[in-house]
């Protein structure tokens, strides 16, 4: 148990400078940060309170889906939320091109190997990804339910003032191989 749970925050505190490293880059954010982004725009909160809100609000659409919360599901409401406002307080603006081109980078990498941290520690899944679980456990296929949300999301965190450019491209692309190659060395349970 132990291990799990430093598996477990480990990967959220990774989540967290993840999300910060793009935040920071100021070249586009994942699809949710866009959506988190937007929303503190408009409601001059931070990005971390607005992870924790939404993530409490999510959770309420897990009761008609029969989802069921683990302690890595609190544990990624509250704590992600705060590693991510942490990681933008503590981060440093990047002031040219190759700098911001180097957080994307780091970003994408440390939410890939942090996904298969804090999923690996078997301890439930996120909130946003229990969504999607409990769509495919309704009929729809894994690709169409995560690509409805991530889309809706997105739209919605543009349409509100989150950034959008070549980072949420690079997220969008690398996202999936790396967490693969990444689960290689850390097998997910």
């Amino acid at each position: 148990m132990p291990a799990r749970l430093v598996r477990l925050y480990g990967g959220l505190a990774l989540y967290g400078l993840g999300i910060g490293l793009q935040v920071e880059s100021g070249l586009g954010n994942d699809p949710w940060d866009v959506f988190h982004q937007g929303l503190g725009l408009r409601t001059g909160l931070s990005i971390g309170t607005i992870i924790i809100l939404v993530g409490a609000l999510v959770m309420l659409l897990w009761i008609p889906l029969k989802q069921k919360p683990g302690i890595g599901t609190l544990s990624n409401v509250v704590f992600l939320g705060l590693f991510a406002d942490a990681a933008i307080y503590l981060l440093p603006t990047p002031g040219n091109l190759a700098f911001q081109a180097a957080c994307v980078a780091g970003g994408v990498v440390s939410i890939a190997l942090a996904t298969v941290l804090y999923i690996g520690a078997g301890m439930g899944p996120g909130p946003r990804d229990g969504i999607m679980t409990g769509l495919v456990r309704l009929g729809l296929s894994v690709r169409l339910g995560r690509f409805l949300i991530e889309v809706t999301v997105l739209i919605i965190g543009w349409l509100l003032g989150g950034t959008v450019g070549i980072g949420t491209v690079v997220f969008a692309l690398a996202i999936g191989p790396l967490t693969q190659l990444f689960s290689r060395w850390f097998p997910l349970t």
